[in-house]
């Protein structure tokens, strides 16, 4: 996504909160199709750590991906990152999503 005005904070810099929404998606994405058994689930995330490690600004263009570490029958494990358009890394993020069999 191509960062505007919309995603950052007074000092112009993108915000931490919403780099940490993008994670959570993708991760809870994954977490989703990576079910083991390829089973009808629903996700939750338990805990995230998040790392900042460089500052994105106005007219950068982000790039999340999300990678499953293990996918349990109760608990998932997985990993994200951030890059820019320069393949600089913005943020990681590691966290453990609480599955449930889906009921419709």
């Amino acid at each position: 996504m191509r960062v505007d005005e919309r995603f950052l904070n007074p000092a112009g810099v993108v915000q931490g909160g919403f780099l940490s929404a993008m994670l959570d998606s993708a991760m809870g994405a994954s977490a989703v199709t990576g079910a083991a058994g390829g089973r009808r689930v629903s996700v939750a995330n338990t805990e995230m750590k998040v790392s900042f490690l460089r500052a994105a600004h106005l007219g950068d263009e982000l790039t999340c991906t999300a990678r499953v570490l293990k996918a349990g029958s109760v608990i998932s494990f997985l990993e994200g990152r951030i890059v820019n358009h320069r393949g600089e890394l913005v943020a990681t993020a590691s966290s453990s999503y609480l599955i449930r069999e889906r009921t419709e």
